[in-house]
């Protein structure tokens, strides 16, 4: 089987737009390129977009997951505290909980939904549990009802890893805004993209202020105007505080380098005037092939799209069977061969990632994680590919499987 037409599948893409380019020089003219109105507008726009009362951009998804658990410092969380997290996300779903000064605990996934398996989440629940990170993987919601009852009865609280869930819904309620706090992506391949960052959204401003301390190393002013340098003039805020030169020097609190700039945010604006058009036509490639997916079973297999869900079409996962006598790897070299680009499923992070290994976690503990880590991966549904593209990827896993039948 040959690529028709030179056809090739990469696995992202990015649409910067005329507006954004724009947006770009006229930041470059003013030379203002540090956060300023640009950040404080996309801000905006992407709180409305979800409807909430705050949005606080930061420089990338897994400073948007560890400033979102560091706000629970300043509400009674102590260093060392527990975060349960699902054992199997990219990377930075783990580091994050430990960038944020507390410690990861792990529970295993559902080998179909690919999310934290919510009826082992309470007997992880410990007294020095502080909060419950549900990761919504592959665009997936992860089951929201039984992680909201059991953050409710043990006072915990809920911080959504929402990185690839750009325009995912759980029943009828745009994923993020669920729990206390979500945590959203705007890496190149995602749907909403800044090149480089994230954001957090909530409907508590106090830990929006909370957070735009965070990301400023964690200084004394967190007034919107301020912060983002969009103001100019006498501020009493600023130099009104007894005993204060300068409240911008002043830090209350341990912080983080987390900003997002003005070019960065101009791509978010592009995007954004895009969404509606963007998220369509992935949702439409990513149904078009998950229709069709069920003709490679049981050797490979996918996610679903329940009715009391909308799935955000982030990729489409590639699972091969518990009983195929398939590897990952041959796999990955037959679609590369086609011209299509792939990405490895993750990892259970607490077994299969070095970086964890002083956690004490043993292989074996995580079955189904570290099955997915060894057995998944996933290829691109974004907006520059059409149907014939992912028809193309159809009919080369139909060619691998015809060929490893052989």
């Amino acid at each position: 089987m040959t690529s028709p037409g030179g056809l090739s599948v990469p696995f992202g893409t990015v649409t910067i737009t005329e507006r954004a380019r724009s947006l770009i020089q006229d930041a470059l003219a003013r030379g203002q390129v540090s956060g300023g109105r640009l950040v404080a507008e996309f801000e905006a726009r992407f709180a409305a977009l979800h409807g909430v009362r705050e949005a606080v951009a930061v420089s990338s998804g897994t400073d948007a997951d560890t400033l979102a658990l560091a706000v629970l410092h300043d509400f009674g969380a102590r260093r060392g505290d527990e975060v349960i997290v699902p054992a199997l996300s990219f990377v930075a779903t783990g580091s994050a909980v430990l960038h944020a000064g507390f410690t990861p605990v792990f529970v295993d996934v559902d080998l179909r939904t690919l999310n934290i398996d919510a009826g082992a989440i309470e007997a992880a629940v410990t007294e020095r549990t502080r909060a419950i990170m549900p990761v919504h993987l592959m665009g997936k919601p992860a089951d929201m009802d039984a992680v909201l009852a059991v953050a409710r009865r043990h006072k915990l609280a809920v911080i959504e890893d929402a990185a690839e869930a750009h325009g995912a819904l759980w029943r009828g309620r745009r994923v993020g805004t669920i729990g206390d706090m979500g945590a959203f992506s705007t890496y190149v391949a995602h749907i909403i993209t800044t090149i480089e960052g994230g954001v957090v959204i909530t409907d508590r401003e106090e830990y929006a202020e909370v957070l735009r301390s965070l990301r400023a190393h964690g200084r004394s002013c967190t007034c919107k105007r301020c912060v983002m340098s969009t103001g100019g003039g006498y501020c009493e805020r600023r130099f009104g505080r007894p005993g204060v030169e300068d409240t911008r020097f002043v830090f209350d609190r341990i912080g983080y380098s987390s900003k997002m700039n003005e070019l960065e945010a101009a791509v978010g604006l592009g995007h954004l005037d895009l969404y509606e058009t963007i998220l369509a036509k992935r949702y439409r490639n990513l149904k078009y092939a998950l229709e069709r997916f069920g003709a490679l079973g049981p050797h490979l297999y996918t996610i679903g799209e329940e009715p009391h869900e909308r799935l955000g079409p982030h990729a489409l996962p590639v699972i091969i069977g518990k009983d195929a006598s398939l590897r990952r790897r041959d796999l990955i070299e037959f679609l590369q061969r086609r011209r299509i680009d792939s990405r490895t499923l993750f990892a259970s992070m607490p077994t299969q990632c070095p970086g964890f290994a002083f956690l004490g976690y043993r292989p074996g503990q995580f079955p189904n994680a570290e099955y997915l880590g060894t057995h998944g991966l996933h290829v691109g549904v974004h907006q520059d590919l059409e149907l014939e593209h992912m028809e193309y990827v159809l009919d080369s896993l139909r060619g691998f499987l015809e060929r490893a039948q052989r």
